[in-house]
This record gives C-alpha cells, sequence and structure tokens, in this order.
C-alpha cells in the first residue's frame, strides 16, 4: 500500500507546529510563574482578582496542588484578624459605631500612605470593567471623603477622577469640593460649581463661610475661571438675585488678584466694557499694573464728564475702587495736584450716580449727590492727608470729618486711613489723649455704617492682638481697655454676637488677661437691657457663670448686674448645660 505524502505533511510543517508548540508552552509557563508569584503575596486570597488569576494559571496548566499550598501558607487573616479584634472591643463596651470609625480611619491613614496612581490605574486594564467594589465603595461618606483626599495629593490618576465622575453621577456632586476633584473634569465641574453657587447664595452666612473655597476651585486654571465667570456674568443679567451673583463674581475676581492672576480682560469681555475701547483699555492697564495713573485717570474723566457717558457700572468694580482708596486715603500716597480733582470725580460719580434703564436702554442719569459727594471726598482728604496736619489739627476739625464719614464712601476711606495709620509701630506711643483721634473716628463710622461693622470688628480684632512692645504694662492695658470700649461701642449699634462670640473665643483660649474680659463684661451689663434674643444668651451666659468672672465683679449697692442678668436669663430662657 502507497502512502501519500500531504497524508503526514512535508518536514517544514512538522518543524513549524514543533516551534508553535513549544512558544505556547513557554508562554504558558510565564503565566504559571506570574501567578504563582501573586499566589506568594500575603492573603492573596482575599483580593478581588483571585479568581482571574486562578483561570489565567489552569488555561496555562498550572497544578492545583501548587496553588493550595501557595494559598494556604500565606493566608495570614489580616482582615479576620481585625474583625475579631473589633468584636473584643465592642464586647468589652466601646460602641460599635466607635470601633467601625477607629477602622475606617486607620485604614484611610494606610491607604493615603501606601496609594500607588499607576498600580490603582491598571484595576480597569485588567478587570476590562467598572469593578462591582468599587461602585459598593462609593456608596460609603467615609470612602468617598477617601477617594477625595486622595484626588487632591493624586490629581492625574485615571482611576480616581473615573471615581469621582462616578460619584457625581451618583449625586453626590454637593459633597464634592475639592479643587482637583472638582476640575478634573467639565461635566463634573459644572455640577459641582451650580451646587456651590445655590449654596452660596442661599444666605450671607453661606457666603461667608464657603466663598474661599468656591474662589479657590474656580480660580484653580484659566478653563474653570472662564467657565464659571461666564456662568455668572448671565445669572447677573436676571432680575431677581443677579446683585448677588455679581458680588460672588467680583469677590472670585479679587481673590484671583490677591494671589497675582491678572483676569481683569475676561471681567471686562464679558460685560459691556467691551463696546467702549478706550475705557476697557484703560480700566485694564491700571488693573493689571495694581495702580492708578494720570494719563489712564484722564481717559475715564473725559468719558465720564461726556454728554453720553459710559455706564457706571463698568466703574464699579471693586478692585478698581481699592485702586482708589490706595491713592486719596493712604498715608504718604502723592497725586498730582493738577489731577486730584479728577480722581475724586471718578469715584463720586461711581458711587452716587443712579441710571434708570428700561429694556437695554438708559432711560435717565441722576448725578443729583455727584457734587455733594465729591467735596466730602475731597474734605477729608484734604484733612487727613496733608503731611503739615498732626492728630491735633485733625481734632479740631472733627466735627467736619464726622459730617463727611455720612458719606459711605468716605467712611469707608477713613477706615481704610485708620488701619493703615494705627498700624504704624510707633503711633500708640505718641498718642498722649486717652481715646486717640483715629479710634474715635471708628466709633462714627460703626454708628452711620452698619454694612462696615465686620471690618471695623476686624480692626479692632488685629489692634487687640497686637503685641505693643514698645508700651509698659500698664499702659498697654490701657490700650486694650480702649479697644475694648470700641468693641461695646459696636456692639451697641446692633454688632452684638460677632463681638460677643470674639469674646467668648478669648476666654475659652485662655491667652487673654481674665481682667479685660471682666471690663468687657461690666461695660456689656452697663448698656444692655431686656429682652434678650436666644441667641445672644446662649453666648454671653456662659461668659457670666465662669468663676473667673462672676465672683469678681464688684458692684455698688444691693444690686448685682451679673447676679440680675443670670436670674432673668434662668427664668425666662430654657438653658443647656
Amino acid at each position: 500500500m502507497d502512502l501519500d505524502q500531504d497524508d503526514f505533511g512535508n518536514a517544514a510543517e512538522w518543524g513549524d507546529r514543533q516551534e508553535e508548540g513549544e512558544a505556547q508552552g513557554e508562554e504558558d509557563a510565564q503565566v504559571q510563574q506570574e501567578c504563582l508569584q501573586k499566589f506568594s503575596t500575603r492573603d492573596y486570597i482575599m483580593e478581588p482578582s483571585i479568581f482571574n488569576t486562578l483561570m489565567r494559571y489552569f488555561q496555562a496548566g498550572g497544578s492545583p496542588e501548587e496553588v493550595i499550598r501557595l494559598l494556604s501558607d500565606n493566608y495570614t487573616a489580616v482582615a479576620q484578624t481585625v474583625n475579631l479584634l473589633a468584636q473584643w472591643l465592642i464586647q468589652t463596651g466601646v460602641e460599635p459605631v466607635q470601633v467601625q470609625q477607629t477602622v475606617e480611619n486607620h485604614l484611610k491613614t494606610l491607604l493615603m500612605k501606601q496609594f500607588d496612581p499607576r498600580k490603582a490605574d491598571s484595576i480597569f486594564t485588567e478587570e476590562g470593567e467598572t469593578p462591582a467594589w468599587l461602585e459598593q465603595m462609593i456608596a460609603h461618606p467615609t470612602w468617598r471623603d477617601l477617594v477625595y483626599q486622595l484626588t487632591e495629593a493624586h490629581p492625574d490618576c485615571l482611576m480616581l477622577n473615573f471615581t469621582v465622575k462616578l460619584i457625581s453621577d451618583a449625586g453626590y456632586h454637593g459633597e464634592i469640593t475639592g479643587v482637583a476633584a472638582a476640575c478634573q473634569q467639565l461635566e463634573v465641574f459644572s455640577k459641582v460649581l451650580c451646587t456651590s453657587l445655590a449654596t452660596l447664595l442661599d444666605g450671607e452666612d453661606n457666603l461667608v463661610e464657603n466663598l474661599p473655597q468656591f474662589a479657590k476651585m474656580v480660580c484653580h486654571g484659566e478653563h474653570t475661571y472662564l467657565v464659571a465667570q461666564v456662568l455668572m456674568s448671565v445669572l447677573a443679567q436676571e432680575g431677581q438675585g443677579g446683585w448677588a451673583v455679581r458680588r460672588i463674581a467680583q469677590e472670585v475676581q479679587r481673590f484671583a488678584q490677591e494671589r497675582g492672576r491678572d483676569a481683569s480682560r475676561i471681567s471686562l469681555a464679558l460685560g459691556t466694557a467691551a463696546s467702549y475701547p478706550q475705557l476697557c483699555q484703560a480700566i485694564g492697564a491700571m488693573l493689571s499694573k495694581g495702580a492708578l495713573n494720570p494719563a489712564d485717570i484722564t481717559v475715564l474723566f473725559n468719558l465720564f464728564t461726556s454728554v453720553d457717558p459710559p455706564p457706571v457700572e463698568l466703574i464699579r468694580v471693586p478692585a478698581f475702587l481699592g485702586l482708589f482708596m490706595d491713592s486719596l486715603f493712604k498715608p504718604g500716597a502723592r497725586i498730582n495736584p493738577d489731577h486730584k480733582h479728577k480722581y475724586i470725580h471718578i469715584l463720586a460719580y461711581a458711587v452716587s450716580v443712579v441710571e434708570t434703564w428700561k429694556k437695554d436702554r438708559r432711560v435717565s442719569i441722576n448725578q443729583d449727590e455727584l457734587k455733594s459727594t465729591a467735596k466730602a471726598v475731597e474734605t477729608v482728604h484734604s484733612l487727613c492727608c496733608a503731611e503739615n496736619k498732626g492728630a491735633s489739627e485733625l481734632v479740631a476739625e472733627l466735627s467736619t470729618v464726622y459730617k463727611c464719614i455720612r458719606f459711605p464712601v468716605v467712611a469707608m476711606g477713613v477706615l481704610k486711613w485708620v488701619d493703615w495709620s494705627v498700624s504704624e509701630p510707633k503711633y500708640f506711643q505718641l498718642q498722649t489723649h486717652c481715646t486717640p483721634v483715629h479710634l474715635a473716628l471708628l466709633d462714627q463710622i460703626s454708628t452711620c455704617h452698619q454694612l462696615l461693622h465686620p471690618q471695623v470688628l476686624q480692626l479692632l480684632v488685629k489692634l487687640l492682638e497686637t503685641q505693643h512692645s514698645q508700651l509698659d504694662a500698664m499702659e498697654q492695658l490701657e490700650l486694650k481697655k480702649t479697644l475694648l470700649d470700641r468693641m461695646v461701642h459696636l456692639l451697641s449699634q446692633g454688632y452684638v454676637l460677632p463681638v460677643v462670640t470674639y469674646i467668648r473665643t478669648c476666654l475659652e483660649k485662655g491667652d487673654t488677661d481674665i481682667s479685660l474680659i471682666r471690663y468687657f463684661v461690666t461695660e456689656v451689663l452697663d448698656v444692655i437691657a431686656p429682652p434678650y434674643t436666644s441667641d445672644f444668651v446662649q453666648l454671653f451666659l456662659p461668659i457670666l457663670e465662669n468663676d473667673s468672672i462672676a465672683g469678681t465683679i464688684k458692684t455698688e449697692g444691693e444690686q448685682h448686674p451679673v447676679t440680675e442678668f443670670i436670674a432673668h436669663c434662668q427664668s425666662n430662657f430654657m438653658l443647656v448645660d
């Protein structure tokens, strides 16, 4: 019987098949070795990828006995041991919630230290889809918080950015406040931006508390700043609440400027300034340099003294108005006398002119208060910033200054001037009056302008916490009493809770002379009378009940104001210890 050579193939085909078999054997051996290395790691049986690794190993011809030996030899039961210790702690009386928090916090600390973004990114390449454990993980607030912290530390990690998107899609975008977590993806940033903006618009307290973090997020980069400012520019055109959005946009612009980022061109481009190229160029140049100059001021002066001036809102930019404060009220600042009236006119125009608009068309311009405002600014500028005038000359003109302070722009300028003046190291050393004239001006500002109360308190706190080493101990004590008198006056003008909150903080910290706290309490008791609000009682009563305060305040006669106040509170309020 003859055998055909084709039935067996030629020698070359047999050789190819043999080489393929050898290559497959080498590949299987390499896969087995990789799998065995993983099986040799501690507690690998607990890893989510254990089943995929077992499948690869057996498909490559691996031995079951070797797998069983390696997995069992390297099983140290870390997770099970933790669970056992947790059960023991609970049995000894520790609250289960406390045990859980302890374990979770320790795990978070370990993950923050050991996290490797490259290994994290490999999860997707190995599994090819979103791991089921990741979706379960983001359902818990503790682990979502861990993702936010890791994203701040590793902003380029793809796995973390994907997880942040999962969190946002799951409806938790209101939690995402970290800059890196919110700004990596436009879809996530848009949701976080809208949620954060709605929170800011919900009330003044939310604005003060959350604005710094919001501004930091928006100023993360040019793209985030531009998107946010475009959105706020559109919302600012709305009739209801538009002014609040405009203020937030201006605060964000100031935040960027304070950190050395000139974003003035973007703000000008988003408004109507582009229709006035000369104005846009002049304001942009001064904002970029952070200083006013006669040439650009002259351009603005000519525009705003023309028959058809530009809209006044174009120069109502806080950063721009702040430059006028520096030029007109900062001690030592010099203005060319030939141009001073131009500076004053533009500032007065910005703060006093009222325009009426209907359907994007200006109907009228009310300049009734322009001349009186400009005159008040010029008068106070001449009195306060004159080189040859001292405190004694200012006392003689105090009634005039008081009248001018009724104008808000003058009050703001005087407040800035006082701040700069009293911050001089030797200022209080050279004063002879028990109440320096600069501090007396703060009382008038507090009386006339409620909106300036926060800035006045901020200045008083700064002065109270400053170490005046050039004064002796008694002089320092008298100075601080004088500052406390200003705080009491501020309290009497309606700024109650912030002042009392600060004094209570001083008492709790224990870093303030207790005699000053007693002095404050005595002065406050002299100026207050029922009825009291619950918030005030909850803040002020613990100060009085402090052992260092209540028993040391001496009073004449039978009536004791501390005792009377405590008795009134006990009979009219539900007090909580």
